[in-house]
């Protein structure tokens, strides 16, 4: 697959053959699911570590920067440090949600400079229907890294960027919040002005699983063209859509405070409904 996603297969083969340089990252988080590590207890990959993407994947949410900023970089460097994370490490991130939260890790580690993060396609319900093993409790603390990261190997934009983006920007949020049809978490309902709809669930097959690259391809030229930014709600399922642009050879930049910056500042404006404006 591509150097964004790993599937089971080889992600089985990977820990078979250097599986003492593969670090494996269960980021399981759901908005309104406080229970990521409960559910990693009860049942992961052996050898996974949980990551817990409110505390270690983001910075304290306020008005001013969005619900989940970008983590300090020394505090993201300790966290991947005391998740085994060396320099020339395979780091493998899954979920149990087709990628959602664990493209927040490899978009940040990226951003930090690890040079090889794949998204295990399908997550682990995939590597459950293969047959793959799972074990339930707490793993030994992984021997602690030494990764250093630098900031700034993904492109970023801030709101101003955003605000007058020339090229395509994508709202990744579902079709009813980008309309303004509904807003349950952010100040304002609606989008911002010229950017188009792309819900980052259309990446995504039934079973959890990326959509073949064509099908993506096709996706992503039917919505637009020029240089792509993205944004969805605060950051975390816009790095899904990155990471899928990503697999058709599209370098996008990722707006870190998405609606939630935007929305809670009054001197920005909202579009609501179909189009773009």
């Amino acid at each position: 697959m591509s150097a964004v996603l790993i599937s089971v297969a080889e992600l089985q083969e990977l820990l078979d053959t250097a599986g003492s340089r593969v670090r494996l990252l269960d980021v399981r988080w759901l908005l309104g699911d406080p229970d990521g590590p409960q559910h990693y207890l009860d049942g992961h990959i052996p050898g996974a570590v949980f990551v817990d993407l409110e505390t270690e994947l983001a910075d304290p949410p306020s008005a001013a920067k969005g619900r989940h900023p970008l983590p300090d970089l020394a505090h993201l460097q300790k966290c991947a440090r005391s998740w085994g994370v060396s320099d020339g490490d395979t780091v493998v991130a899954y979920d149990a949600n087709g990628g959602m939260a664990a493209a927040r890790a490899w978009w940040l580690l990226r951003w930090g400079g690890v040079a090889d993060v794949r998204i295990l396609d399908g997550g682990l319900p995939a590597w459950e229907k293969a047959g793959g093993k799972i074990v339930s409790g707490e793993e030994p603390d992984p021997e602690p890294g030494t990764v250093v990261l630098t900031p700034g190997h993904m492109p970023t934009v801030d709101a101003d960027g955003a605000g007058g983006w020339q090229g395509l920007l994508l709202d990744a949020r579902a079709g009813e919040r980008y309309r303004g049809e509904v807003e349950p978490i952010d100040p304002r309902a609606g989008h911002i002005p010229g950017a188009v709809s792309a819900p980052t669930a259309e990446n995504l097959t039934d079973t959890g699983h990326f959509k073949p690259i064509e099908e993506l391809r096709a996706r992503f030229a039917g919505l637009g063209s020029g240089p792509v930014a993205v944004y969805c709600g605060s950051g975390v399922t816009a790095a899904h859509q990155i990471a899928a642009l990503a697999t058709v050879g599209i370098d996008a930049t990722l707006y870190p405070g998405s609606w939630s910056q935007w929305s809670n500042d009054p001197k920005r404006p909202a579009a609501t409904g179909t189009e773009p404006a």
